[in-house]
């Protein structure tokens, strides 16, 4: 790949296989295996990402909201996608472009039942969530009945799968709690059989429910950021690849004396003679300012370089001093050294939020096809 000459993120579709192709392996081979492609591909370029998996024979595809299924339908998709958060303002497109809500409230639920019925559906597909811990979205056990009498007599809709989702599958100490919603999960699918005369299949892991949990296949496994390079345990992630790398170059090269500042608020001020770096990246591209103020590196040419002062909206600036570098060289903000995860730990976050925010404005470009 050529060095770059601006503010770029690399999307490695041969990475991606390869996490597809590892998480497959941990499967049994009647687990369907769903891929969460929602905020742009965590923050990359979903329609791209989609069509690499959908030439793996992905079962499924999960986005957030009704918008990201329908750019994914625009492209072409024909793979099968939940929409795991739906609203209700946008059942009437789902529906006409072939999308599968997640159900989680009686409320939802009767206005999906209201919204097919007056679009005369027969046996839209649909997902039904349950609650067994993370206490975001989901019915309750208790609702089972609800579910069913609503259900009952009716061909609106066709309930393709049950599914729960894991708190705390990366955590260990968590152990406990997590095979608590697993039987929970159990329980309340057992009991909804016993009442439907139809069959659902069940999903509740996530990607790290995949390594630590695969007892808990059931018909289907869901992953998002295991696809994308990261397990959330340092072991797997060296059996994963990132897909992402951020790379930039720098602009400018500065000399500072001693006690010079540099940036806003001028919360860097030099202790001897400094040489610093400007590059053309910042909280609008989705490097915040929880990253400014020596918290965390890039690399320049092999070698650690702080950001120092605040991460302004456009730029950064970096201590280059005795580094082996000129203006226009490559600089990788993230990518293998560091890693997205290291890069986020830096600033007590996790790489889903640094990969996910990366700003649309940051040109996309695709390797490995």
């Amino acid at each position: 790949m050529p060095k770059t000459s601006e503010t770029t993120l690399e999307i490695d579709l041969g990475a991606l296989e390869h996490n597809h192709n590892y998480l497959k392996s941990k499967l049994h081979s009647s687990t369907k295996f769903m891929a969460v492609v929602k905020a742009f591909g965590y923050g990359s370029d979903a329609i791209r990402i989609a069509k690499k998996l959908e030439a793996l024979d992905i079962d499924y595809f999960a986005v957030a909201y009704v918008k990201e299924g329908l750019v994914l339908r625009d492209a072409g998709i024909k793979t099968p996608i939940i929409v795991l958060h739906p609203q209700p303002v946008s059942f009437g497109v789902l529906i006409d472009r072939c999308l599968e809500p997640s159900l989680y409230s009686p409320r939802i639920l009767k206005l999906f039942l209201k919204t097919a019925s007056e679009k005369n559906q027969k046996n839209h597909p649909v997902h039904i969530k349950f609650n067994t811990g993370l206490n975001r979205l989901g019915f309750w056990e208790s609702d089972i009945d609800f579910i069913v009498e609503q259900l009952n007599g009716r061909e609106e809709l066709k309930v393709v799968s049950l599914f729960s989702h894991l708190a705390s599958s990366e955590d260990e100490k968590e152990k406990d709690f997590t095979l608590a919603q697993i039987e929970s999960f159990k329980k309340i699918y057992a009991e909804f059989d016993k009442k439907v005369a139809f069959k659902t299949f069940k999903h509740i892991l996530n990607t790290s429910g995949i390594i630590n949990y695969p007892e808990a296949q059931f018909d289907m496994v869901r992953s998002g950021i295991g696809l994308y390079g990261f397990g959330n345990d340092p072991e797997m992630d060296k059996q994963l690849k990132p897909v992402a790398t951020l790379k930039t170059v720098i602009s400018q090269i500065h000399r500072i004396e001693p006690n010079v500042s540099v940036g806003y608020n001028r919360k860097f001020t030099s202790d001897g003679y400094r040489i610093t770096a400007t590059l053309p990246i910042g909280h609008a591209d989705g490097i915040g300012r929880q990253y400014g103020n020596g918290k965390t590196y890039v690399s320049v040419n092999g070698k650690k370089a702080l950001i120092i002062g605040n991460v302004c909206m456009d730029m950064i600036m970096i201590d280059i001093t005795g580094l082996d570098c000129k203006e226009g060289d490559e600089v990788i903000v993230f990518g293998k050294h560091p890693s997205a995860e290291d890069f986020a730990t830096t600033a007590n976050t996790i790489s889903y939020e640094l990969l996910a925010g990366i700003s649309q404005r940051a040109k996309r470009v695709i390797i490995g096809t």
